[in-house]
């Protein structure tokens, strides 16, 4: 029978429980059985009557399907438990299956009308129920009318309870889904940062390299006039043209992987020595150690960290001191751009100067890191390589 009707409700589109559901709801049908088996113990003859032991079955085994259909299962638990009270034997003192229909209605019909028309029922039939069928006394009437209400606010509360935790997820799948797109959006900004500040690298480095190859071919034209006249200044010549060759090789490798952009105007390339006038009021600007020769894309790398640095430092970070101090290490230049703004949310902020500070670095052969202070505000540090004869 259990397999005719499920059959039947699946023909009509309504999907079976889970197995866990199932369980449960066998497991409350035999409770509700045995409760409802009690009157049926130690009756004498002509006490149990065929059409009360029918409907009282009739109470109980619906309850299957109540997760499928609760108000047709309401409606027929309703008729058999309204039968077995017109006396057919035994009676049932408390209609466990009748409260438990209730609840499933409340917590799981699927229409408001079905909700609201069991509440209305029972509003309506359960007082002059409870008089007529029963000689009730003041607290057993409150009882035997309060059951059933308590039994469709439980269900209700349950509704409400699914209905939130169902809405809390939506919410958590929308911010998760807003978070995938603003991490797609992150990584998609910072690939274009990424482009552009390689199109920056490309343009300074087009400079360098002519100037190199404009050395280079000056040198050569000069060489065969003097080769013959003055040797030594011949081999001076074709020595620096060794040397542009080689510093040209030295860009080009470093260029190897970088996009260049459309060529705009260009200024001249800024050096060392104009780092002091980048230097705004209220930061300053230390050096330690000795000065050693840079290769001149590592001079534009220093300078324009520089400036990105301070920049973001202005902008985003609000801080009210910045300290500028490159380090002449041994093996290295150490460049420390400090502040005592608002830390790294308020740094990052305003755009992907980060990004662009790390590929300017990566372009001439070294590193950059920014982040937050142990005391506070924020710090940029890059880490750039001497010349090849120098380190």
């Amino acid at each position: 029978m259990a397999g005719v009707v499920d059959g039947w409700l699946a023909r009509l589109g309504i999907p079976g429980p889970r197995p866990m559901d199932r369980a449960i709801d066998i497991g409350l049908v035999l409770a509700v059985a045995i409760a409802s088996a009690v009157p049926f113990v130690d009756r004498g003859p002509g006490t149990v009557t065929a059409y009360g032991v029918v409907f009282n079955v009739a109470t109980v085994v619906p309850l299957l399907w109540r997760r499928r259909a609760p108000f047709a299962v309401m409606v027929i638990v309703g008729i058999a438990a309204t039968l077995v009270s017109l006396h057919h034997r035994p009676g049932q003192n408390l209609q466990y299956a009748g409260l438990l229909a209730i609840y499933t209605v409340a917590s799981l019909g699927r229409k408001r009308w079905q909700r609201i028309g069991v509440l209305v029922v029972i509003v309506i039939t359960f007082p002059p129920a409870s008089l007529l069928l029963k000689d009730n006394e003041l607290d057993e009437f409150m009882f035997t009318m309060l059951l059933p209400l308590a039994a469709f606010l439980l269900g209700s509360l349950e509704r409400t309870r699914r209905e939130h935790a169902e809405t809390l997820r939506q919410h958590a799948e929308t911010l998760r889904e807003r978070a995938d797109q603003l991490e797609r959006e992150r990584r998609a900004e910072a690939a274009r940062a990424a482009a552009e500040e390689r199109a920056r690298v490309a343009r300074d480095m087009h400079d360098i390299l002519a100037h190199a190859v404009s050395l280079m071919v000056v040198q050569a034209e000069a060489g065969p006039v003097v080769v013959r006249t003055d040797p030594d200044k011949a081999e001076r010549s074709f020595d620096a043209i060794a040397e542009a060759g080689r510093d040209a090789m030295a860009q080009l490798r470093r260029l190897l992987g970088v996009l260049k952009a459309d060529e705009a105007q260009r200024l001249p390339q800024p050096t060392l020595g104009e780092l002091p006038a980048l230097v705004h009021p209220g930061a300053t600007l230390t050096e330690t150690g000795e000065r050693r020769p840079l290769t001149p894309d590592t001079e534009i790398a220093v300078y324009r960290i520089v400036q990105e640095a301070l920049t973001n430092t202005v902008k985003h970070a609000r801080a009210q001191h910045v300290a500028v101090r490159l380090s002449w290490a041994p093996d290295e230049l150490e460049l420390f751009v400090t502040d005592d703004g608002q830390g790294p949310q308020a740094t990052i902020a305003g755009g992907h100067g980060l990004v662009g500070i790390r590929e300017r670095a990566a372009a001439c052969g070294g590193t950059a890191e920014a982040g937050p202070r142990p005391e506070g505000g924020f710090e940029v540090r890059a880490r750039l390589p001497y010349l090849e004869g120098d380190r």
